[in-house]
């Protein structure tokens, strides 16, 4: 069978894994730190604050920014981690439209459903596809707005020279499984902005204002101590996810570069297939991507086809206004609503290779639509 997914885990992991076990610290402590460190050195950004995964990032930065009884606009193709961290913070999630050749965001829809109570706007870079960043920052600085970046597919990628998840007040990642990198799960927040740093790893660490390791690693007179000025959540990272998250650092940009081969292979084979539509302005150079993208007509019948064959595909994602859970919000989102029934992901992963591929492929032409 060939999977939609599979993290690629080699020695170096093991090797880290096993020092890291060796120590005396396995908690959050010195590989969490300098994780961090390397991270926001690779982002080119101040503060990285590393968590246990992207809905808790997300949720963390909406909380830093006091969006209770406001709105916040979000696109509807996303996982639903997006619109719960909305939830979490006591704001109503008001659903935006995609685009329907890229599947971000639209960047029409976001002003015209922005309100007097409108506080954020949280961008999803689709599968690793950039949105528009220089249209949307200019429409959230007109209207005041807060700009927060789900990354969670797009670790690595660039807009215009610059790292996708460096633009709005927070960046958020994710470090699943299945993502670009993985730490076995995690998240990280990434900002310039240090008035919100402290706050940040309070909240992450039960509100406490001074985690383990600031109170244990140097021992200084009363190191235990401790105050708790705010209620906050157990959600931090630790040691062994760190341990492999800088191994899986320093091979992320080959990664990638192996998922463009891919992906190149993908767009000039299936170009000419007619019942095929392929993702618009995708960076064969530069470009970062979680998922490859395709829509087809009878869809349902394709992922059959497809398992039958021993390829697994799957689908990003069904547009989360329509869960049961969030029907309750009017939304408006018709392009949405009729590209979700047609998108189906391709396996991309980097150690994908040339026999599985061509399997895919040739898999793929066989296909009676």
């Amino acid at each position: 069978m060939i999977p939609l997914f599979k993290p690629s885990i080699g020695e170096e992991e093991i090797n880290a894994l096993m020092e890291t076990f060796k120590t005396s610290w396995i908690g959050a402590g010195p590989k969490t730190v300098k994780f961090e460190e390397e991270f926001a050195k690779y982002l080119d950004v101040k503060y990285a604050i590393g968590v246990n995964s992207c809905t808790a990032a997300l949720d963390l930065a909406l909380k830093t920014l006091d969006i209770d009884g406001g709105e916040v606009i979000a696109p509807t193709l996303t996982f639903v981690s997006t619109f719960h961290a909305v939830m979490y913070n006591n704001a109503k999630p008001v659903f935006a439209d995609i685009n329907r050749g890229t599947l971000t965001i639209d960047v029409k829809d976001i002003e015209k459903k922005i309100s007097k109570k409108t506080k954020a706007v949280i961008l999803v870079h689709m599968g690793g596809q950039p949105c528009d960043m220089d249209s949307i920052l200019k429409i959230a600085k007109s209207y005041n707005l807060y700009v927060v970046e789900d990354v969670a597919h797009a670790l690595g990628g660039e807009y215009k020279n610059k790292k996708m998840g460096t633009f709005g007040e927070f960046g958020c990642f994710s470090f699943e499984a299945k993502k670009n990198m993985t730490t076995g799960d995690g998240g990280m927040i990434v900002t310039n902005n240090s008035d919100k740093v402290d706050r940040l790893k309070r909240l992450r660490w039960l509100g406490i204002d001074k985690d383990t390791w600031k109170r244990y690693g140097k021992k200084t007179k009363r190191h235990w101590y401790y105050e708790v000025p705010e209620l906050g959540y157990k959600c931090h990272m630790n040691d062994i996810q760190a341990a492999i998250g800088l191994v899986q650092l320093k091979k992320l940009d080959e990664f990638n570069r192996k998922k463009r081969d891919i992906i190149k292979v993908y767009m000039n084979e299936l170009k000419n297939i007619p019942w095929i539509e392929l993702p618009e302005d995708v960076d064969l150079e530069k470009g970062c991507y979680w998922v490859f993208i395709i829509k087809v007509e009878n869809r349902d019948d394709f992922v059959s086809y497809m398992l039958d064959n021993e390829i697994t595909t799957g689908v990003h994602y069904m547009p989360v206004h329509l869960h049961p859970y969030y029907r309750r919000f009017k939304a408006y989102c018709p392009v949405a609503e009729e590209v979700w029934r047609k998108i189906v992901s391709l396996p991309l992963f980097p150690d994908m290779t040339e026999i599985q591929l061509e399997k895919v492929v040739n898999t793929i032409k066989k296909f009676k639509n």
